[in-house]
């Protein structure tokens, strides 16, 4: 009785600890996957000279698809003791997905329109929307600082940063 009524409140209450640790350990599995195929590409055996160069992180791959299935294997095996745990609760996870959305979003954001324009964009949401500020505050800050890292990148140390159409036009 006790079990069903805890496994009912992990149901409303959040994000069920057996799912992140399954989604979880697949990423590890997938990355040692990726990792694996990469150094085969470029060469992972021994050569007449030695180790080519994807020999080492061959192993590293293979280390992480073996754990990551072991951890997956382990999820597996004790999933019905598992219910009814809660990783994370709705309302505890609310406020950090209204922060990783739209950093994805500026992250795509720096893809398509540049570096600069998309910091003015997201500085500018963020303090409207997160900081209550006022528009004019938010304005000026939301272009000054993106002025202010072109300033020091670009031009005093010559590091290039990622433009866009706007930067292209003007003619950096």
């Amino acid at each position: 009785m006790e079990g069903d009524n805890h496994e009912g409140a992990a149901a409303r209450g959040g994000l069920a600890t057996r799912w992140v640790e399954l989604v979880f350990a697949l990423l590890i599995v997938l990355g040692g996957a990726v990792v694996m195929y990469d150094s085969a590409r470029i060469g992972a055996s021994w050569a007449a000279e030695g180790p080519q160069g994807g020999f080492f992180p061959w192993f590293t791959g293979f280390s992480l698809a073996l754990a990551g299935t072991w951890i997956a294997g382990m999820t597996l095996w004790r999933w019905r003791s598992m219910a009814g745990d809660v990783f994370v609760s709705w309302a505890k996870l609310k406020p950090v997905l209204s922060m990783l959305l739209p950093t994805i979003a500026f992250v795509v954001l720096i893809k398509l329109i540049g570096l600069y324009v998309a910091s003015a964009i997201f500085i500018f949401g963020f303090m409207l929307w997160q900081g209550r500020y006022r528009i004019l505050p938010a304005a000026c800050v939301a272009v000054a600082v993106p002025v202010f890292v072109f300033l020091m990148f670009e031009i005093w140390f010559l590091v290039p940063l990622p433009k866009g159409p706007l930067e292209q036009m003007l003619g950096y």
